[in-house]
């Protein structure tokens, strides 16, 4: 068995293997499991009706949405995947629990592990080959995105409005003041952060393109190729 999975064969066993070495095996199974929870608990956020950003893949005349809503279409695979999260995460305490043995040989472990371990490698299997199918099928709604961050009234790109006031010679404190006095007044009003700051006399030192530029979108997506080609080569900033 251990030849067909590649592994060596303990050198300090004893009647039994110490478990230390599936605890941490139990954990790895864990933290991979809470990180698919983690993609897909945004993506249900993204397909909340009032959101709809995105949607799951979905069959045409072969499925239907929510039983009590037709126009809904539950993210319902992300969310029993973000439920079997949990199943794997459940089996960590019991392996950290099957360390410690009586004499170093007692066999109250094997009556977890039995479960246990099955379960869990089981369970993470299916979620991370139901996780790609997810995502490659994905539909993504990006004018759906921009209409959202529209909504705000332009309150998003506040901190990029406050970086360009100083680097505009405007001290961060008077920057943040007026940045903020404006974007509350956004919010009271509905009008536009960026004509609220163009009709402001605090914030002439920026001309009307260079607050313009700061409502830019596709400054926030400016690295994000590169952060994708890190991940893809599984490169972290250690190896630049």
């Amino acid at each position: 068995m251990c030849s067909r999975l590649g592994l060596e064969v303990d050198p300090v066993s004893t009647q039994v293997i110490s478990r230390d070495r599936h605890a941490e095996f139990v954990s790895a199974l864990a933290v991979v499991a809470a990180s698919v929870e983690r993609i897909f608990t945004e993506i249900r956020h993204l397909a909340r009706t009032e959101v709809r950003e995105v949607e799951e893949p979905f069959a045409e005349g072969a499925q239907k949405g929510s039983s009590a809503m037709p126009h809904k279409r539950n993210p319902w695979r992300s969310e029993r995947l973000c439920g079997l999260a949990r199943v794997v995460r459940a089996a960590v305490v019991p392996a950290l629990e099957n360390v410690a043995l009586w004499h170093e040989r007692d066999i109250s472990h094997s009556s977890v592990e039995r479960v246990s371990l099955p379960d869990a490698c089981i369970a993470l299997d299916f979620m991370l080959a139901e996780a790609a199918e997810i995502l490659d099928g994905l539909v993504v709604h990006p004018e759906r995105m921009l209409a959202n961050i529209d909504a705000s009234g332009g309150v998003v790109y506040s901190q990029s409005v406050l970086l360009a006031l100083i680097d505009a010679g405007m001290s961060r404190d008077e920057a943040y003041r007026i940045v903020q006095e404006a974007a509350m007044e956004s919010w009271r009003t509905g009008v536009h952060l960026r004509e609220l700051l163009k009709a402001s006399p605090a914030a002439k030192r920026l001309e009307g393109g260079e607050i313009d530029a700061c409502f830019d979108p596709s400054r926030y997506l400016e690295h994000a190729g590169r952060v994708i080609e890190r991940l893809e080569t599984l490169e972290g900033p250690a190896d630049e």
